[in-house]
């Protein structure tokens, strides 16, 4: 304990230092979420953003034009890739495409943990905005697709500066378990800190840092809704994390939103058949 506390200290200061110069997202993948956040995005801000991005545009149009989406016509500009698909859809392929690619890094016990933490962002965000959809709590389907993909920013974040460390440092070893019981320890209070930092609207920077709260706001149905979708992907072993003693429609998240059977099995049927996110 004394060596899990003393490195906690430690990594905080190195949090706390390098904060505020760490680059999580480039600017272009940013401005882009920003976009996709808003109730109501800018078509042609988005189409603009896209089009600057040239990874993201050709892989875009390859999606648009596949088995699953593809119309009689072959889809050739971004515009009508974004016709096509839906801003719902948009926004759900521009964020796996995009934080994909930032939940990366050279070193192979980073990046393994990494590539765990995006399948629970992205399995959390896929849950929540199905459940948000499917239950009618006021609260939108982007909105709740959103703040399950950053509840967990503040995990990236220590990562990251471990990285970077490394980096400078090759000799620094730490062990999985201390890293994620750091992690564990640390990532909300850094998570809201970083979320208030790129200016990200205020209710994604509270889920950040209340999903874990036993005591909570039971009327912020959009925090309860990120704590169901953690649950799930607990259970099923998505991410870091897997408990499967969760008794899913037992929890207090589950009663709150008045969840059934179908409504589960649905999120979960939805995760399983989800490319990428086990494994």
């Amino acid at each position: 304990m004394t060596n899990e506390n003393s490195f906690v200290a430690v990594l905080k200061k190195h949090i706390e230092s390098e904060q505020l110069s760490l680059p999580i997202f480039d600017s272009v993948s940013l401005r882009i979420q920003m976009e996709l956040i808003k109730k109501n995005p800018d078509f042609r801000a988005v189409e603009k953003l896209i089009i600057a991005d040239q990874s993201l545009s050709s892989n875009l149009l390859k999606i648009a034009n596949s088995v699953r989406y593809r119309g009689l016509v072959e889809t050739s500009t971004v515009k009508a890739a974004i016709t096509r698909l839906g801003m719902t859809e948009i926004a759900r392929i521009i964020s796996m495409d995009i934080n994909k690619k930032i939940f990366s890094s050279r070193d192979p016990q980073l990046n393994a943990i990494m590539k765990k933490l995006w399948q629970h962002s992205m399995g959390c965000a896929f849950a929540a905005g199905m459940l948000s959809h499917r239950l009618d709590f006021g609260v939108m389907q982007n909105e709740a697709f959103f703040a399950g993909l950053f509840h967990d920013i503040g995990k990236l974040l220590i990562l990251k500066v471990i990285a970077q460390k490394k980096q400078k440092d090759p000799s620094i070893a730490v062990p999985d378990q201390l890293l994620l019981s750091a992690m564990e320890i640390l990532h909300t209070e850094h998570g809201y800190l970083l979320m208030q930092q790129i200016n990200m609207p205020q209710m994604f920077a509270v889920i950040t840092r209340d999903h874990h709260l036993q005591e909570f706001d039971r009327t912020n149905y959009l925090l309860i809704l990120v704590k169901m979708a953690n649950h799930i992907c607990h259970q099923m072993g998505i991410g870091l994390a897997h408990d499967t003693t969760i008794a899913l429609l037992e929890t207090e998240e589950a009663v709150l939103l008045n969840l059934g059977q179908s409504d589960l099995e649905e999120a979960v049927n939805f995760l399983k058949s989800t490319s990428g996110l086990t494994g």
